[in-house]
């Protein structure tokens, strides 16, 4: 059985009016995912802001995300560039009794599959009690995993790399590991992920269709007729037009306030663009 499976949110981060990390509702707010019917959240990923949140702010959410009663059912994003703050973040986490970790190689500089096992190789010298999955997202840090070097990664870190999460959507399809979780990035992706032996999904716009994803990944495990997963997908499309941060802020700040608190470069969605969002969610009787 693959070592993670079911229906994963990306994690959103809330912030405060000064921009610094609210712990206590991000934590809430992962935690009603799950309530909702995500199998789990991940912390820290890219739509939690990981890479523009300070690293002293982490440490101080998983300090209370430790005594979580859904403890378990998060995966811990690093969000850092750093191989030796990847390291130490890990380490830290670690410590709180996380072991489960989505990491992404590093942005910026090119680099290809040899470089990227060296990368991995060198976090699991250190820190050999942990569970990683693949972070495939060539749009954010410009490297694509092959699936060779997957199944290299696989091959010499059995215990360690466990699955993948592929934005890329170029592996999901025809990878085959045996006791491997793949994990595409989109509800578009879910239902026929999962015909195709995928895992489930983890995903931004999880945080706020929970109770859809979930409905469609449990008729599909029953195996009876799927009656949501249209909606589910037109949904996606909505938000699909947008930068998912800047369109999942501005659509729950209509709820919250403190939603509309997001860090520079990003930002909530125009006037406009928060308009169209809105109208086309209603079209569909999305709420």
């Amino acid at each position: 059985m693959s070592q993670i499976r079911g229906i994963y949110a990306a994690g959103m981060s809330i912030l405060d009016e000064n921009l610094s990390l609210n712990v206590d509702k991000t934590i809430k707010h992962s935690e009603s995912l799950i309530d909702q019917g995500c199998h789990g959240v991940a912390i820290f990923g890219s739509t939690g802001q990981a890479q523009l949140i300070s690293i002293s702010e982490k440490i101080d959410l998983l300090n209370k995300l430790s005594v979580s009663k859904y403890k378990k059912n998060f995966l811990i994003g690093t969000g850092l560039n750093s191989l030796i703050e990847t390291i130490n973040f890990m380490e830290i986490s670690c410590s709180l009794g996380f072991d489960k970790f989505l990491i992404m190689p590093p942005a910026y500089y090119k680099y290809g599959d040899k470089e990227v096992i060296e990368f991995y190789k060198r976090i699991i010298e250190r820190i050999q009690n942990c569970k990683i999955v693949l972070y495939n997202f060539e749009k954010l840090c410009g490297y694509k995993f092959s699936a060779d070097c997957v199944e290299n990664l696989v091959n010499k870190f059995p215990k360690q790399i466990v699955g993948i999460k592929d934005s890329s959507y170029n592996l999901y399809q025809t990878l085959k590991i045996d006791n491997f979780s793949i994990l595409p990035g989109s509800e578009l992706k879910l239902l026929s992920g999962l015909e195709k032996g995928c895992s489930g999904i983890i995903t931004a716009t999880c945080n706020v269709t929970a109770k859809l994803s979930r409905k469609v990944y449990d008729d599909f495990m029953d195996k009876k007729k799927q009656i949501e997963n249209e909606k589910l997908c037109n949904v996606r499309k909505v938000f699909d037009q947008f930068n998912l941060i800047s369109g999942l802020h501005t659509y729950l700040a209509k709820k919250n306030q403190f939603y509309k608190n997001i860090l520079p470069p990003l930002s909530v969605l125009d006037e406009k663009d928060e308009k169209k969002l809105l109208e086309d969610l209603k079209k569909l009787d999305f709420n």
